[in-house]
C-alpha cells in the first residue's frame, strides 16, 4: 500500500443512554442529515418495544431488546468471490467485528425499511422484536450469509 492506512473514527454516546453503538446505528438510520428525526424515530421505537412486551410481571429494557436483537442478527461468516485460474470461486472468510456490528445494523435497518407498517418507528420496533426472538428477515439473511459460507467451504483453502 502507497498511502497510510486513514485514521479511525470514533463515534460519540448517544446522549440518552451514553452508548456509541446507538450512535453507529442512528448514524447508519439517518437520512439526508436529519439526525435529530433519527434518534426520536429510534428512541420512539425502543419505547414502543417496551410498552408492547411489558405486559407481564418482568420489565424489559428497550436498549437489551434491541442490544440482543443485534447480537442475533450479526453473522460469524461470510462469503468473498476470489477469482482463481479463470474461476471465481466463493471464499468463506471470518467476519472482523467491526464489520460484523455494521453488517447487522445495515440488514435490520434495510429490512425494518421495506416492512408495511405505517411509520418508521413501528417498523423498526416490529423487526427489532421479531429479530430479538430469533425471527424476521434480518436473523433469515444471517442464517442465508451462513449457509452459503457452509455450502462453500470446500473452498476454504483459497483464504487470503
Amino acid at each position: 500500500m502507497r498511502k497510510a492506512k486513514p485514521k479511525k473514527r470514533y463515534v460519540l454516546p448517544d446522549p440518552k443512554f451514553g452508548d456509541t453503538m446507538v450512535t453507529k446505528f442512528v448514524n447508519n438510520l439517518m437520512l439526508d442529515g436529519k439526525k435529530s428525526i433519527a434518534y426520536s424515530i429510534f428512541y420512539d421505537a425502543l419505547a414502543l418495544i417496551e410498552e408492547r412486551m411489558n405486559k407481564g410481571e418482568e420489565k424489559v429494557n428497550g436498549l437489551d431488546i434491541f442490544k440482543k436483537a443485534l447480537g442475533n442478527i450479526m453473522p460469524g461468516v461470510e462469503v468473498k468471490s476470489r477469482r482463481v485460474g479463470g474461476a471465481t470461486f466463493q471464499v468463506p472468510l471470518e467476519v472482523r467485528p467491526e464489520r460484523k456490528q455494521s453488517l447487522g445494523m445495515k440488514w435490520l435497518i434495510t429490512f425494518a425499511r421495506k416492512r408495511n407498517e405505517k411509520t418508521m418507528m413501528e417498523r423498526l420496533a416490529g423487526e427489532i422484536m421479531a429479530a430479538s426472538r430469533g425471527e424476521g428477515a434480518a436473523v433469515k439473511k444471517k442464517d442465508d450469509t451462513h449457509r452459503m459460507a457452509e455450502a462453500n467451504k470446500a473452498f476454504s483453502h483459497f483464504r487470503f
